[in-house]
């Protein structure tokens, strides 16, 4: 092997493992932080709810993207900027709930709150590893004190991006 692959091969997994180490970096800190409060509250989402269909991927770029993952250039793809504008469009509307996800933690949003025209706004709470019945529990106890299983917001053609 050359040593232009060897290089090639070391800042490969260099790039593999960044991501990986800040992901280690926000367990702990969520862990930390879990250690001196039950559960870490947030906005579900960045703004009001998003209209149906508001950040859906554009037809040319789906009609693509099929093939071009079936031939396997998803690693080549993942390089692009019109995949990174894809993804940072896309997670834009909800940067809260991605520290769940990385961290693996037990996380659920319940709609707190309803905006002038029936929709829901919801809140997101973040509990520690095993919290799952605490976060359950939370949810029963909001539902009994703000029913929302009967709430149904009004969809006009302006929600539905028509």
């Amino acid at each position: 092997m050359s040593n232009a692959s060897l290089v090639a091969k070391c800042l490969i997994r260099v790039a593999w493992l960044m991501p990986r180490a800040r992901w280690n970096l926000y367990t702990r800190s969520l862990a930390d932080f879990h250690a001196g409060y039950d559960l870490l509250l947030t906005p579900t989402l960045a703004g009001p709810p998003l209209r149906i269909g508001q950040h859906r991927t554009p037809a040319i770029a789906e009609a693509v993207l099929s093939p071009l993952l079936r031939f396997g250039a998803g690693k080549l793809l993942s390089r692009s900027d019109f995949y990174a504008d894809l993804v940072t469009r896309n997670l834009t509307a909800v940067p809260f709930t991605q520290l769940a996800n990385i961290t693996g933690r037990p996380a659920m949003s319940v709609p707190t709150h309803w905006t002038a025209t029936g929709l829901p706004l919801g809140t997101q709470f973040v509990g520690p590893t095993g919290s799952e019945y605490l976060l359950l529990q939370l949810a029963a106890e909001i539902e009994s004190a703000r029913p929302w299983f009967e709430r149904y917001p009004e969809i006009s053609r302006d929600a539905v991006g028509g």
